[in-house]
Protein backbone atom coordinates (compact mmCIF):
# COMPACT_ATOMS: atom_id res chain seq x y z
CA UNK A 1 0.00 0.00 0.00
CA UNK A 2 1.45 3.40 -1.00
CA UNK A 3 0.98 6.50 1.11
CA UNK A 4 2.18 10.06 0.75
CA UNK A 5 4.24 11.45 3.56
CA UNK A 6 5.72 14.94 3.75
CA UNK A 7 9.49 15.15 3.79
CA UNK A 8 11.75 18.18 4.29
CA UNK A 9 11.98 20.90 1.62
CA UNK A 10 8.39 20.55 0.39
CA UNK A 11 8.88 17.20 -1.36
CA UNK A 12 6.42 14.37 -1.16
CA UNK A 13 7.56 10.82 -0.77
CA UNK A 14 5.45 7.90 -1.87
CA UNK A 15 6.36 5.21 0.60
CA UNK A 16 5.66 1.83 -0.91
CA UNK A 17 5.55 -0.89 1.67
CA UNK A 18 7.19 -4.15 0.72
CA UNK A 19 7.09 -7.15 3.09
CA UNK A 20 10.79 -7.78 2.50
CA UNK A 21 12.06 -4.20 2.43
CA UNK A 22 10.59 -0.74 2.46
CA UNK A 23 11.17 1.40 -0.65
CA UNK A 24 10.67 5.15 -0.74
CA UNK A 25 10.50 7.28 -3.86
CA UNK A 26 10.67 11.03 -4.22
CA UNK A 27 9.61 13.03 -7.22
CA UNK A 28 11.13 16.46 -6.96
CA UNK A 29 9.79 19.28 -9.14
CA UNK A 30 12.63 21.31 -10.58
CA UNK A 31 13.08 24.83 -9.28
CA UNK A 32 16.22 26.31 -10.76
CA UNK A 33 19.50 24.63 -11.54
CA UNK A 34 20.45 21.26 -10.13
CA UNK A 35 23.74 21.38 -8.21
CA UNK A 36 26.22 18.66 -7.30
CA UNK A 37 25.73 19.57 -3.65
CA UNK A 38 22.04 18.63 -3.88
CA UNK A 39 22.85 15.32 -5.56
CA UNK A 40 25.50 14.53 -2.93
CA UNK A 41 23.17 15.47 -0.07
CA UNK A 42 20.55 12.98 -1.32
CA UNK A 43 23.20 10.29 -1.91
CA UNK A 44 24.56 10.80 1.62
CA UNK A 45 21.02 10.27 2.94
CA UNK A 46 20.90 6.90 1.14
CA UNK A 47 18.95 7.95 -1.97
CA UNK A 48 19.84 6.57 -5.40
CA UNK A 49 19.19 8.62 -8.55
CA UNK A 50 16.97 6.48 -10.82
CA UNK A 51 15.70 8.93 -13.46
CA UNK A 52 16.21 12.42 -14.79
CA UNK A 53 13.81 14.13 -17.19
CA UNK A 54 14.56 17.19 -19.33
CA UNK A 55 12.17 19.63 -21.00
CA UNK A 56 12.52 22.79 -23.08
CA UNK A 57 10.44 25.09 -25.23
CA UNK A 58 10.70 24.13 -28.90
CA UNK A 59 11.50 26.82 -31.44
CA UNK A 60 9.02 27.53 -34.27
CA UNK A 61 11.18 25.67 -36.81
CA UNK A 62 11.44 22.60 -34.53
CA UNK A 63 7.69 22.62 -33.94
CA UNK A 64 7.02 22.78 -37.70
CA UNK A 65 9.45 19.92 -38.38
CA UNK A 66 7.95 17.70 -35.69
CA UNK A 67 4.38 18.43 -36.77
CA UNK A 68 4.92 16.56 -40.04
CA UNK A 69 2.91 17.02 -43.21
CA UNK A 70 -0.68 18.30 -43.19
CA UNK A 71 -1.89 15.06 -44.80
CA UNK A 72 -1.46 11.34 -44.31
CA UNK A 73 0.04 9.08 -46.92
CA UNK A 74 -2.47 6.69 -48.47
CA UNK A 75 -2.28 3.07 -47.31
CA UNK A 76 0.27 0.83 -49.02
CA UNK A 77 -1.26 -0.53 -52.22
CA UNK A 78 -3.19 2.67 -52.92
CA UNK A 79 -2.28 6.10 -54.26
CA UNK A 80 -4.03 9.39 -54.89
CA UNK A 81 -5.33 9.59 -58.46
CA UNK A 82 -3.71 12.30 -60.58
CA UNK A 83 -6.99 13.60 -61.97
CA UNK A 84 -9.05 13.56 -58.76
CA UNK A 85 -8.60 13.42 -54.98
CA UNK A 86 -9.68 9.77 -54.81
CA UNK A 87 -7.61 6.70 -54.01
CA UNK A 88 -6.81 4.19 -56.73
CA UNK A 89 -4.87 0.95 -56.65
CA UNK A 90 -1.10 1.16 -57.11
CA UNK A 91 -0.31 -1.86 -59.27
CA UNK A 92 3.28 -2.40 -58.08
CA UNK A 93 2.42 -2.02 -54.39
CA UNK A 94 -0.63 -4.27 -54.84
CA UNK A 95 1.56 -6.97 -56.37
CA UNK A 96 3.88 -6.70 -53.36
CA UNK A 97 0.87 -7.07 -51.03
CA UNK A 98 -0.33 -10.15 -52.94
CA UNK A 99 3.13 -11.70 -52.78
CA UNK A 100 3.39 -10.96 -49.06
CA UNK A 101 0.00 -12.53 -48.47
CA UNK A 102 1.00 -15.68 -50.40
CA UNK A 103 4.26 -16.02 -48.48
CA UNK A 104 2.64 -15.40 -45.08
CA UNK A 105 0.01 -18.06 -45.82
CA UNK A 106 2.88 -20.48 -46.52
CA UNK A 107 4.10 -19.79 -42.94
CA UNK A 108 7.47 -18.43 -44.01
CA UNK A 109 9.55 -16.42 -41.53
CA UNK A 110 9.65 -12.66 -42.06
CA UNK A 111 13.28 -12.84 -43.16
CA UNK A 112 12.40 -15.28 -45.97
CA UNK A 113 9.43 -13.14 -47.01
CA UNK A 114 11.66 -10.04 -47.14
CA UNK A 115 14.32 -11.92 -49.14
CA UNK A 116 11.74 -13.15 -51.66
CA UNK A 117 10.19 -9.68 -52.07
CA UNK A 118 13.68 -8.26 -52.71
CA UNK A 119 14.55 -11.10 -55.11
CA UNK A 120 11.41 -10.30 -57.13
CA UNK A 121 12.39 -6.63 -57.28
CA UNK A 122 9.72 -5.19 -54.95
CA UNK A 123 10.68 -2.18 -52.85
CA UNK A 124 9.09 -0.32 -49.95
CA UNK A 125 7.34 2.95 -50.62
CA UNK A 126 10.59 4.73 -49.67
CA UNK A 127 12.46 2.75 -52.35
CA UNK A 128 14.31 0.62 -49.79
CA UNK A 129 14.76 -3.14 -49.77
CA UNK A 130 12.34 -5.11 -47.62
CA UNK A 131 13.54 -6.23 -44.19
CA UNK A 132 11.90 -8.56 -41.66
CA UNK A 133 10.83 -5.46 -39.70
CA UNK A 134 9.29 -3.72 -42.72
CA UNK A 135 7.36 -6.91 -43.56
CA UNK A 136 6.14 -7.13 -39.94
CA UNK A 137 5.05 -3.47 -40.08
CA UNK A 138 2.84 -4.35 -43.08
CA UNK A 139 0.73 -6.84 -41.08
CA UNK A 140 -1.94 -4.26 -40.10
CA UNK A 141 -2.23 -3.24 -43.77
CA UNK A 142 -2.52 -6.88 -44.85
CA UNK A 143 -5.28 -7.42 -42.28
CA UNK A 144 -7.04 -4.33 -43.58
CA UNK A 145 -6.64 -5.23 -47.26
CA UNK A 146 -7.00 -8.99 -46.76
CA UNK A 147 -10.72 -9.32 -47.57
CA UNK A 148 -10.27 -7.31 -50.79
CA UNK A 149 -7.15 -9.26 -51.76
CA UNK A 150 -8.62 -12.69 -50.99
CA UNK A 151 -11.81 -12.00 -52.97
CA UNK A 152 -10.03 -10.59 -56.04
CA UNK A 153 -9.85 -12.38 -59.36
CA UNK A 154 -6.07 -11.88 -59.37
CA UNK A 155 -5.84 -13.86 -56.09
CA UNK A 156 -7.97 -16.69 -57.46
CA UNK A 157 -5.80 -16.89 -60.61
CA UNK A 158 -2.57 -16.95 -58.56
CA UNK A 159 -4.00 -19.59 -56.22
CA UNK A 160 -4.88 -21.82 -59.20
CA UNK A 161 -1.40 -21.38 -60.68
CA UNK A 162 0.13 -22.25 -57.32
CA UNK A 163 -1.99 -25.40 -57.01
CA UNK A 164 -0.96 -26.53 -60.51
CA UNK A 165 2.71 -26.05 -59.69
CA UNK A 166 2.49 -28.35 -56.68
CA UNK A 167 3.31 -31.86 -57.79
CA UNK A 168 1.20 -34.60 -56.37
CA UNK A 169 3.16 -37.51 -54.83
CA UNK A 170 3.24 -40.73 -56.81
CA UNK A 171 1.66 -43.58 -54.85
Amino acid sequence: MASLMPVPSGLFCAAKEDPVRRTERIRQPASGQLTWDEIQRFQNEGWKLTALEWEREASDSEQAASAGPDHENPPFGLRVAQDSPTLVEDRSENEALLTMMELIIQDGPYSSIADELNRRGYRTRQGMKWSPVSVFEMLPRLIDAGPRILSSENWRRRKQENLRSIRRPVV
